[in-house]
């Protein structure tokens, strides 16, 4: 039977990245069947492993030494391919990077986000993808916004301290000095989240919690953004507050949109389409997907979903793979994907099965190929 096989998985998150889940179930495959030319193409929802996936599709990796979410330097990496480019929000103002017990909810910051646009621009990108997601602050994006030259103020004049609680202080956004070459750049969110910046289903009501705010906190960081869109549409940018998507990563997503006029796409869409994802699939005989868990939560925007149905309506079967699968078989057929294969089933131990899941995953993709070649 003719046609390659297209091995397009997301990380397995804790356990292994995109590109490693690949590789395993590509080592699998070809231990059983040396003849059929299997190619690996990782992929991400546009949150963290974004740019690994571009970077693995062959964009190249530009280190960057940025701001982290409470002000240390951190090593952080965009991915270049012509005057695009792919930054990753997470690797720079990440709720992963902190000390799960040292959250900052009142002064976490977008900065270094900022930090990386920048060097996406110094870079001569044109089109600027910026995925967002799993963001520790709740700052409205004004750190980005700082970071790219606007300037955030107090009734005195003097510069605002980092994060969302100081916006409680906002008398003024300056975009006076707001660097140039944004204006000649398309900015592109890649995200699924259609929350708006305020209200009960905002940024501070819905993420605020995860992010180490309590009640009183949650209510403090409503009305620092309340102030902060005030500011924001005082200077120009329209109201964008109630926008899908406003109350993205802390409200990154708010800023992104109304002063860097960012379109707003699905994340996995994206990415799909930075990896030539639609080009790799033609001819292909069987693709294999998956992400960590399987569960009500990859059929709303995940990657493998996205995989799923590109995939399905090629008509080209479509088999995942998992550290553990919640889906019934039912739920998984209606989805497009003919098979799952999960880890829990070969090793029942979570911890173990995290441990050695590469192992696992090559047991995997012999199966796969025994099954499906």
């Amino acid at each position: 039977m003719p046609g390659h096989v297209l091995i397009a998985p997301d990380k397995f998150k804790g356990s292994l990245t995109a590109p490693g889940v690949a590789e395993a179930v590509a080592d699998g495959m070809r231990r059983v069947r040396a003849d059929v030319d299997v190619q690996v193409a990782p992929v991400a929802d546009g949150g963290d492993g974004t740019v690994s996936a571009a970077i693995a599709s062959g964009y190249r990796r530009v280190p960057v030494r940025v701001t982290g979410p409470v002000g240390e330097p951190v090593d952080a990496e965009i991915a270049v391919d012509g005057d695009t480019a792919v930054v990753e929000l997470a690797s720079a103002s990440g709720l992963a990077m902190l000390d799960p017990a040292r959250l900052a909810p009142m002064t976490a910051t977008s900065a270094g986000t900022g930090e990386l646009v920048r060097a996406a621009l110094d870079e001569g990108a044109h089109t600027i993808v910026l995925g967002v997601g799993g963001s520790a602050c709740t700052d409205g994006g004004a750190g980005m916004l700082g970071a790219l030259g606007a300037r955030l103020l107090a009734a005195d004049g003097s510069p605002l301290p980092p994060g969302g609680g100081a916006l409680a202080e906002l008398d003024k956004l300056d975009l006076g000095d707001l660097d140039p070459r944004l204006n000649s750049a398309e900015v592109v969110l890649a995200s699924d989240v259609d929350n708006p910046l305020l209200g009960p289903k905002g940024a501070a009501h819905v993420y605020g919690p995860q992010k180490g705010a309590d009640p009183a906190q949650v209510e403090q960081l409503d009305a620092a953004l309340a102030r902060w869109a005030h500011a924001v549409s005082s200077a120009g940018c329209g109201d964008v507050s109630g926008h899908p998507g406003a109350g993205a990563a802390g409200g990154v997503g708010f800023a992104a949109i109304a002063v860097l006029g960012a379109r707003r796409r699905p994340g996995t869409d994206v990415v799909l389409d930075l990896v030539g994802f639609d080009r790799r699939l033609a001819g292909a005989r069987l693709v294999v997907t998956g992400e960590g868990s399987l569960d009500e939560q990859t059929l709303h925007g995940k990657a493998p979903a996205g995989v799923a149905s590109r995939a399905s309506t090629a008509g080209v079967p479509v088999v995942a793979v998992a550290g553990r699968c919640l889906l019934p078989a039912q739920r998984l057929h209606d989805a497009g994907f003919a098979a799952a294969y999960a880890l829990a089933d070969v090793e029942p131990d979570p911890e173990r099965s995290m441990r050695e899941g590469a192992e696992l995953l090559v047991g995997v993709g012999e199966r796969i190929a025994r099954e499906w070649l």
